[in-house]
């Protein structure tokens, strides 16, 4: 592993600096070894996170891709024609209401 060259600084609560410094202390090892560990540890299990929602999306797209293009209908040039259907689609239906 290289030297380590960075620095990052943050701040906590007296409680969390006592707790940090204990937990160091019970497995004989700096504060920076033990503050090391846990955020490799956290950024491996949001990485794993982050891999399963890929998966899970990937899997749905995949799923949802056969039935792409499936949908047929009897009007041609619906889709540019969308705004004229919708208009005269409501037009009856407020025509039905009166």
């Amino acid at each position: 592993m290289p030297g380590k060259t960075e620095v990052y600084t943050w701040r906590v609560s007296p409680a969390m600096k006592a707790s940090l410094e204990e937990a160091a202390r019970n497995q004989k090892r700096s504060v920076a070894q033990l503050l090391d560990e846990i955020v490799a540890e956290g950024l491996g299990a949001a990485e794993k996170e982050n891999e399963a929602e890929i998966n899970t999306q990937r899997r749905l797209h995949a799923r949802a891709a056969r039935f792409l293009g499936c949908m047929t209908g009897g009007v041609a040039r619906r889709s540019e024609r969308t705004r004229e259907l919708v208009r005269a689609r409501l037009k009856r239906r407020q025509a039905r209401a009166r």
